[in-house]
């Protein structure tokens, strides 16, 4: 059985993690391995044990380059779901996805059988599939209630992320970081104004593009204390490859050529920014890059408002800043609390 190296670790991405996220932007996320809505995250992918602290500053702007490639996709996600099936543009970001995976498979020692070597296949494959659906469900979630509103809500994933640690993970949380995820959940509740048309709105379909990425997250921590991030990386792309696969091709639509060229575009930036966000792991820890995720909630809320017309109401923007807060006080404290062994 191989044993991923020690060292610091991030599953929105993503959006891909596609990372292994959490990814989940991953993620989700107790760090940027978790996410782009639509990105599996590579978030662990070559994460070094030791770092230069004359290469965190390069890390950074790395991570904000690949944030914000991410939060450009969710906008041309939303412009391409509200013509296009939604499986069907995730299909074809997937595919893309799946290439540059295989590609930097072949990349790295042991090749694609290195790669694929694992005593969890059902698992890695499990958690690549849940990521694709999810991935649709996001983009749905776009299309249907905007930008705003979903981001705002996938802020909340690293604090379901943490709440989900201690049963299913075994993982101890003191009562600061309690605190913040009861905090980030008055935020929640503040976005969603609990009425009477809240179960007949859309937006469950973001809540559930929530859980689901906060479990892909979890799956992904849990695969990880196995597999080495490449591995697990490798499954984020083949498993969700293989799941939409099976079912975008009955969704398929024929597309008018400037909204190929956008299918193009979105193909292109998901390789980039993935690889952006390698390299940004490569020169920084995790607890460095961690915050930046929320750079993209800002990006994505500011696409929906300038590009798409979308209002941002005052509730929204009250519960966000709330969540996001408790986000980067329940980060805060896990850096503290690994920093006191």
């Amino acid at each position: 059985m191989r044993r991923r190296a020690a060292g610091p670790r991030p599953a929105t991405g993503a959006p891909p993690d596609a990372a292994p996220p959490s990814p989940a932007l991953d993620p989700q996320r107790q760090t940027l391995e978790s996410a782009d809505m639509a990105r599996p995250a590579p978030a662990r992918i070559a994460n070094k044990t030791a770092q230069k602290t004359t290469d965190v500053r390069k890390g950074i702007l790395l991570a904000v380059c690949a944030v914000t490639i991410f939060a450009c996709q969710d906008g041309i996600s939303k412009h391409l779901a509200s013509a296009y099936p939604p499986v069907f543009v995730a299909m074809m970001r997937y595919w893309a996805f799946a290439a540059f995976v295989l590609l930097f498979a072949l990349r790295r020692p042991g090749g694609l059988r290195g790669a694929a070597a694992t005593p969890i296949p059902l698992l890695q494959l499990a958690r690549g599939a849940l990521l694709g659906l999810q991935i649709v469900v996001a983009i749905t979630a776009f299309a249907r209630i905007g930008l705003v509103n979903t981001l705002a809500l996938f802020a909340s994933v690293p604090l379901l992320v943490a709440a989900l640690s201690v049963p299913v993970l075994g993982e101890p949380v003191g009562w600061r970081r309690w605190a913040a995820i009861g905090a980030g959940f008055v935020g929640i509740m503040i976005i969603l104004r609990p009425g009477p048309d809240l179960l007949t709105s859309d937006v469950w379909i973001a809540l559930v593009a929530v859980v689901g990425f906060a479990i892909y997250s979890v799956m992904t921590r849990i695969a990880g204390r196995i597999d080495d991030a490449e591995t697990s990386f490798f499954y984020t792309g083949v498993g969700g490859a293989l799941v939409l696969t099976a079912i975008g091709p009955f969704n398929w639509t024929n597309m008018t050529p400037p909204d190929w060229a956008w299918m193009a575009l979105l193909c292109v930036m998901g390789a980039s920014g993935h690889y952006l966000l390698i390299r940004a792991y490569e020169e920084a820890a995790a607890v460095v890059l961690q915050p930046i995720i929320y750079l993209q909630t800002v990006l994505g809320t500011l696409i929906g408002i300038v590009v798409f017309a979308e209002a941002l109401e005052p509730p929204v923007a009250l519960g966000a800043a709330i969540v996001i807060a408790a986000g980067l006080f329940a980060a805060w404290r896990e850096w503290v609390r690994k920093q006191e062994g």
